[in-house]
């Protein structure tokens, strides 16, 4: 398995974002989170997150990341993956 950060985001207070990232192989089994990095606090979830994909090519795949912040704050998050079948 290999992991890594493939961006940093920011959200504004309340607010929905979209990202994209293009050109994995298709044959990668990926798995993707975001993981809330600032604010630091302890309580209620800070983060919502979805995945979706389309088939670039036959070989290719394109990932859209859509991530919530459901604080009253700007908060900063990692979008991570995990390629399981490596």
């Amino acid at each position: 398995m290999r992991v890594g950060v493939q961006f940093t985001g920011s959200l504004p207070a309340n607010s929905t974002r979209k990202w994209f990232t293009h050109s994995w192989p298709a044959n990668w089994h990926v798995v993707w989170y975001c993981i809330p990095k600032s604010p630091v606090r302890d309580g209620p979830a800070q983060l919502e997150w979805k995945i979706k994909v389309c088939r670039q090519t036959r070989t290719k795949i394109k990932y859209f990341i859509e991530a919530k912040n459901l604080t009253g704050r700007t908060l900063q998050f990692d979008a991570r993956y995990a390629i399981l079948n490596l």
